[in-house]
């Protein structure tokens, strides 16, 4: 057995005591304000960022700090980045400039940026030249230090960058705070080893390490018994989970042990690779009892030109090879996935490729991406770029076939009653509840329920982004 790079017990330890120290200072602010401390945390990008931010909210808790949605009454505010698009760092700029009048009238407050954006050294050199209002900036690797750099800010009255290069190690035993009672994100590995030539992760999250199996199996059993409806397991790439570790176990196994357990809660994950994923993995789906049987699998180009130059490392055969398999073998399965228009060189023929696997495969969902070109991958220094207009044009109509495809798919279950987890009330109509199915659907249905609950709908009207519903026994 390799063993997995986990920081220490001591090093830990020493975490949980500047926990205490900063909280020691919470408690003098609370005595002198009149109140405790307060925070303000926003995610920018994927789920892991958004499970990194549970983690920060749970250690600032534990801190003493209470939390409040308006920044500009934080005495400490965070933004946790995303580097996979430009799109996403140029929003996180923008927000972070717009800090400065806060800065100006709070010269106290504490601001803060962690995440994959700031883990590349010049996003961190632009932050540390151009926004010295910043105080506190950190890379995922350093994610477990945060205890020790906010006490270190607080008493020193310093700015701290913590984003040297590193692989990083796992982490154990630091408080999560999470806001939602029903879902819950599980990270079960960090990094990735795939290189695509188009993608920023590995280089700003390292390279895969997985977390042992009885450690997520007993985080698992908690949510369970903590009344947890969805429990999703995130990685990169969850079907390489366990390579790194050479213990003749992989992602089917754990998948098994989970499905294993007793309780009313559903299995997901994301992400998939498709090089990885495997006909056990399919076996394991279609022969359980909690997993879902929504499927996430992105493709990203049905071009094998394509393909090759992202350095995907499967063919658009090898794709619609585990599309059919998983179809035969999982009843009522559903596929959504990723996919990036625009990339380096690709022609009109290539695009057509990725519009026949869309039709092919009919996907419920897709994500669709505009390439953006990230400094330090092989794609951003790649010929024959795409010029904006045509990217823009590829977009549209990639999401007007999937649109129509979508449509297509959820009109299939008008009339059909449909189990469905309730998510909460409707933002726009409060008299609307929001719900999913098993499959991921996104329901709308009239009442007022509890989050969490399970209740019947009938489908009535189906739109390519969600559907509407009343309750089946009304």
């Amino acid at each position: 057995m390799v063993e997995p790079k986990y920081i220490s017990d001591a090093e830990l330890l020493s975490q949980w005591d500047y926990m205490k120290k900063v909280s020691a200072i919470s408690a003098d602010f609370q005595s002198i304000q009149g109140r405790p401390p307060s925070a303000y945390t926003k995610t920018f990008g994927c789920q892991q960022n958004e499970n990194d931010t549970e983690r920060i909210n749970g250690m600032l808790e534990e801190m003493g700090y209470v939390f409040t949605d308006r920044p500009e009454n934080a005495d400490f505010i965070l933004f946790n980045t995303c580097a996979v698009r430009d799109h996403a760092e140029q929003k996180v700029y923008g927000t972070v400039g717009s800090l400065a009048s806060v800065k100006r009238a709070r010269p106290d407050t504490v601001i803060a940026l962690c995440g994959c954006m700031v883990q590349q050294p010049s996003a961190a050199e632009e932050i540390r030249r151009k926004y010295r209002h910043v105080n506190l900036l950190f890379g995922p690797h350093a994610l477990y230090r945060f205890p020790e750099n906010l006490y270190r800010v607080l008493i020193e009255k310093t700015r701290i960058f913590d984003n040297a290069p590193s692989d990083g190690n796992l982490t154990e035993g630091l408080p999560v705070k999470r806001e939602d009672k029903t879902r819950a994100w599980v990270s079960i590995m960090s990094g990735c080893n795939n290189f695509c030539t188009y993608c920023i992760v590995p280089h700003v999250r390292g390279r895969e390490r997985s977390r042992l199996p009885e450690q997520i199996l007993k985080e698992v059993a908690s949510l369970i018994k903590q009344g947890y409806k969805e429990i999703t397991l995130l990685g990169q790439n969850v079907n390489s989970y366990c390579n790194d570790l050479d213990i003749g176990y992989d992602f089917s196994d754990l998948l098994k042990e989970i499905d294993a357990m007793e309780g009313d809660f559903t299995i997901r994950f994301m992400t998939s690779h498709p090089k990885d994923a495997s006909e056990k993995l399919i076996d394991t789906i279609a022969n359980s009892r909690h997993i879902s049987r929504h499927i996430h699998l992105p493709f990203q180009s049905g071009s094998n030109r394509i393909l090759k130059l992202m350095n995907r490392k499967y063919t658009r055969e090898d794709y619609l090879n585990l599309i059919s398999m998983a179809k035969e073998r999982i009843k009522g399965v559903v596929f959504t996935s990723d996919v990036i228009v625009g990339f380096p060189t690709e022609t009109e023929e290539d695009f057509q490729d990725t519009m026949s696997l869309i039709r092919e495969v009919e996907f419920d969902g897709l994500f669709t991406f505009i390439y953006s070109p990230r400094t330090g991958t092989p794609a951003a220094t790649m010929e024959g770029q795409i010029t904006d207009e045509i990217k823009h044009d590829r977009y549209n109509r990639l999401s007007a076939l999937q649109a129509e495809l979508s449509t297509l798919s959820n009109q299939k279950l008008v009339g059909q009653v449909v189990s469905v987890l309730v998510t909460g009330q409707n933002d726009k109509d409060p008299s609307l509840c929001d719900g999913r199915t098993d499959t991921n659907k996104l329901v709308h249905f009239p009442g007022n329920y509890p989050q969490g609950t399970q209740v019947s709908v009938r489908i009535d009207r189906a739109l390519h982004w969600g559907m509407y519903g009343t309750l089946a026994d009304k």
